[in-house]
């Protein structure tokens, strides 16, 4: 069973954008979807293509059916719920659990 741990409030997080949070020494670009429905994303904040933690300043829309963000140096696009590039299928990044606490944004540690 998991440990959540208390990240930060949903406000602190603009709609259709990401924020960059510190859990165990590892930044993970939190991403913050209101299309009508409230949703929370957690992934890797590191890009392997560029090598640098720049994920949480993406910008975030759909590809199809698919929620992505776009790298903001090469605009590669990860899905949200996967971390799957869909420019590159070897590629992914990590996917952590998130959740929603009432309004509060909560990783599992």
């Amino acid at each position: 069973m998991s440990k959540w741990i208390n990240i930060c409030h949903l406000d602190d997080i603009p709609a259709n954008t990401g924020r960059c949070a510190l859990l165990n020494k590892e930044q993970i670009a939190i991403f913050h979807i209101n299309d009508g429905e409230k949703r929370i994303y957690a992934v890797s904040n590191y890009c392997p293509f560029s090598e640098a933690n720049i994920i949480s300043r993406g910008i975030v829309g759909n590809l199809g059916d698919k929620t992505v963000v776009a790298s903001p140096l090469y605009k590669q696009h990860f899905e949200l719920t996967t971390g799957e590039c869909l420019e590159d299928e070897n590629v992914t990044i990590k996917i952590y659990p998130v959740r929603l606490d009432g309004d509060t944004v909560q990783l599992a540690a």
